[in-house]
């Protein structure tokens, strides 16, 4: 995730990394690694995965270990006014860069963005399973979370559990206690509790910001990929690594394998399309093309760039 970040990007990054203790060196010498002209376009922090001490083993266990940590930012990172969280399962098939541009499209209401979770209802989960209030249609996903933290930090914010507006910092646990029987995404059914109560709070992006094998598994239901491909891959349910959607891990092996600095369209591009080629067994193989329309614009602009480093 953090490769295809800093692969496709022309701007300066810096990355706020959260991961438990013992993984914290590793990040260090992975990313000190890198060739040179890659490392200076980020910079980086580690942090060690915090909550609050009362309760820190329930927000642990709720979902993944790591998975509660994005709803303490806005405490945690004081100092920083906007940012964007992805999940690890995430890969930029454009700079991440181009996302920062909603934010000039917020309202003086918004405060963060995300897509829905689903765009046909017939299939959908939240609409169909969810024991607890959720945002619009069919609930969003959290995978790729805009956020303006000094807003979120400001706001006060409707909820269901008590006539008194709450701060964000007080509206956590209360909504933990409540309603963490009937949860079953974790943090992510929060977040939908929250902006269902907050609607106006919420800017909602197309699906092709954060396509999952949801958008393909039973045939094409992401318009928005089909007019402009897929920006932000986000291979949910393990899909990188086992071999359920082929599609979806030839891209995540495509990226761990391209060699920093080698030409991306024979050492990233063209391996990828002919591995593509034989995944077209499945409905998300034969949406590949959608794939690689972004992929190949980035790589063009990626090639530009080398050559004008040369």
């Amino acid at each position: 995730m953090l490769k295809s970040a800093v692969l496709f990007s022309h701007r300066a990054l810096h990355f706020h990394i959260f991961a438990e203790d013992d993984l914290h060196s590793g990040f260090r010498d992975a990313l000190e690694s890198w060739p040179v002209r890659f490392r200076s376009k980020f910079n980086y922090t580690t942090y060690p995965i915090t909550f609050p001490s009362d309760n820190a083993k329930e927000w642990k266990r709720l979902f993944k270990p790591c998975a509660s940590q994005r709803l303490f930012l806005p405490v945690i990172l004081t100092e920083v006014d906007s940012l964007l969280y992805v999940d690890t399962d995430i890969l930029f098939l454009q700079p991440v860069e181009q996302i920062w541009n909603f934010l000039s499209q917020f309202n003086s209401s918004h405060m963060a963005a995300m897509a829905p979770e689903h765009e046909e209802p017939r299939i959908a989960w939240y609409n169909r399973f969810a024991r607890h209030p959720y945002y619009g249609k069919t609930g969003v996903n959290s995978g790729v979370m805009l956020m303006n933290m000094t807003r979120i930090r400001a706001k006060r914010f409707k909820n269901d559990m008590t006539t008194v507006d709450l701060r964000w910092a007080e509206l956590l646990m209360p909504l933990l206690q409540k309603y963490k029987l009937n949860i079953t995404w974790g943090d992510q059914d929060l977040l939908n509790i929250i902006f269902h109560y907050n609607p106006e709070s919420l800017f909602v992006f197309p699906c092709h910001w954060n396509y999952r094998p949801d958008h393909c598994i039973y045939g094409s239901n992401c318009a928005a990929a089909e007019q402009h491909g897929v920006y932000i891959l986000h291979g949910n349910r393990g899909v990188y690594h086992d071999d359920k959607q082929p599609a979806f891990r030839a891209i995540y092996d495509a990226i761990q394998k391209y060699p920093f600095g080698e030409d991306a369209i024979n050492f990233l591009l063209r391996p990828l399309e002919e591995k593509l080629k034989n995944t077209m067994h499945t409905y998300c193989g034969r949406s590949g093309h959608l794939f690689t329309k972004k992929l190949q614009e980035s790589i063009r602009n990626l090639q530009n760039d080398n050559h004008n480093a040369r």
